[in-house]
């Protein structure tokens, strides 16, 4: 059979753009990251063998459907990549299953309830997306209604069928977003029930995750990512450590155990206040956050005459900034270990680190996104001795 006729695993994969890899073997897509990583990290340093999964499919912890119409029928799905062209999806290859149902659930139960999904052309209609969050270690499971207004006519009713067709929701939220913008969530929330989060395990370590929260959307290979990173930091018990973009805390909280002491920075507020509750949640005494810029709080911190002996940092895809380096370079750490989803903006940032005196020693990448171009990677780095 000629390869292009073949048929896709998934029947909107062409449209969704999602899963670029999905009719690819899982052995092929490894060396195909591989491939990447070593054209990209291999002339600043050793790169190790890509750590893949065992099962890489259902591994996305949240889930996100945008809910619409189509010739009189409620849909949910993906917008088609690049458009507002909603792509309807029954079941994904990469998301938790048990998100999955519980969509398809609220899908068939929006008639009998006389819930109309909104249109954006019109602004007419109520639910505009689900948002699903699991914790794949506690079993916890997050439902969030985006609606395009507080009021949710027989809310009660709708909770309360809701939870007799899935009995394992243990918190379900109403979130209000009645702005015409491509953001998902909107400003004001409403718990309707539970306790308005959900927690999950980590590394041995408890987090709160809330509708907001970022937290890595594959657990399982999350772990993997973490053990390798705290292993290239060589902690023995005694460093001073900051984890730089720290958001809810994962890797400072995770790191903390075999640390002396860890500052996290981060400029998102809600993401400090997580961070804040999960070292409580932890019992983690040695662990301070503060809400501010990593670069200019280590700036401030170095100009004061402060040091550190390690930096973690995992910024967003677009990479770190040549003044973020600069502060770090201050700190004069002996060890920075740099944890990239983007590996193209990495190997820019490895340039500029290594001018400010710091030398690549090894990289792994970590497949936290199988089906997908993209992989995680981390990096350790020293500073190189006069």
């Amino acid at each position: 059979m000629d390869e292009k006729k073949k048929k896709s695993k998934c029947p909107v994969s062409k449209q969704c753009g999602g899963c670029q890899y999905l009719d690819m073997p899982y052995e092929k897509q490894l060396a195909l990251k591989q491939e990447m990583l070593e054209k990209l990290l291999k002339k600043h340093c050793k790169v190790n063998k890509i750590i893949g999964m065992k099962n890489p499919y259902f591994y996305r912890n949240k889930v996100h459907a945008v809910f619409g119409h189509a010739k009189g029928n409620v849909i949910s799905g993906v917008y088609k990549e690049g458009t507002h062209i909603l792509v309807p999806v029954e079941k994904c290859w990469i998301e938790d299953e048990k998100a999955d149902e519980i969509i398809g659930t609220i899908r068939g139960m929006l008639k009998s309830f006389k819930i109309r999904t909104y249109d954006e052309d019109s602004g007419y209609g109520l639910l505009r997306h689900v948002l699903v969050k699991r914790g794949f270690a506690t079993g916890e499971i997050m439902v969030v209604l985006v609606t395009a207004s507080p009021i949710f006519p027989s809310k009660n009713n709708f909770v309360k069928a809701l939870r007799e067709k899935h009995p394992e929701i243990t918190t379900i939220i109403q979130n209000v977003n009645d702005r015409n913008t491509s953001m998902v969530l909107g400003d004001k929330e409403k718990t309707l029930f539970g306790k308005g989060y959900i927690e999950d395990v980590l590394c041995g370590c408890r987090f709160r995750i809330s509708s907001k929260s970022f937290y890595q959307i594959n657990p399982v290979q999350t772990e993997v990512l973490y053990e390798k990173a705290i292993q290239l930091a060589g902690l023995t018990g005694k460093e001073r450590v900051i984890d730089a973009y720290c958001g809810i805390g994962t890797i400072g909280i995770v790191a903390s155990k075999k640390a002396g002491q860890v500052i996290g920075v981060e400029l998102n507020r809600d993401a400090v206040k997580d961070a804040v509750e999960n070292a409580k949640c932890n019992g983690i005494k040695n662990i301070q956050f503060y809400c501010n810029d990593a670069g200019k709080f280590m700036t401030n911190m170095a100009e004061r005459g402060e040091k550190a002996d390690v930096v973690f940092l995992d910024p967003p895809r677009s990479g770190s900034t040549e003044e973020f380096i600069d502060s770090v370079a201050k700190m004069g750490p002996e060890k920075v270990v740099y944890i990239s989803c983007g590996p193209e903006t990495l190997e820019r940032d490895l340039r500029y680190f290594e001018k400010k005196g710091f030398v690549a020693k090894e990289a792994w990448g970590v497949d936290l996104f199988p089906m997908t171009p993209h992989c995680e990677v981390c990096v350790e780095l020293c500073r190189m001795t006069k």
